[in-house]
């Protein structure tokens, strides 16, 4: 995996970010277990609520392209160090469980965490099979 590029894509694409209302760019980056890597930034909505992270704007578009299996993402935002929110580790956790995090300051500057670091005790797939009875 080459983790400065996917790094530095990040960087760029926080360039991208549509945030007129908050002013505050979020640049995003995952890797898929293909190589492959997506970009995203965060796009405001006047309206708030149609308001999409950077994380999962990347995300999205891997798993849209077909790609469900997340090995690395790189988060980079207008913050010393910027940390994806609540929504964006439970997206992490369904399609990069076992992903590498990397909350990037700059390219030289950044923190390694996996997802149980960031949402420990999370809910996933499994959970959901673990309330329905047998069928007899």
């Amino acid at each position: 995996m080459n983790k400065k590029l996917l790094v530095k894509k990040a960087i760029e694409s926080k360039d991208n970010a549509y945030v007129p209302y908050s002013n505050f760019h979020v640049g995003a980056a995952v890797m898929t277990e293909k190589g492959n890597i997506y970009t995203g930034c965060n796009i405001e909505s006047a309206a708030y609520t149609p308001t999409i992270c950077a994380e999962r704007t990347a995300i999205f578009k891997a798993v849209s392209e077909g790609e469900k299996n997340i090995i690395a993402i790189a988060i980079t935002g207008d913050s010393e160090y910027t940390y994806p929110c609540g929504v964006c580790r439970q997206v992490i956790r369904e399609f990069g469980r076992n992903a590498k995090i990397y909350i990037v300051k700059s390219e030289k500057e950044y923190r390694e965490y996996t997802i149980d670091d960031l949402l420990p005790h999370s809910f996933g797939p499994e959970d959901l099979t673990k309330g329905k009875r047998k069928e007899e």
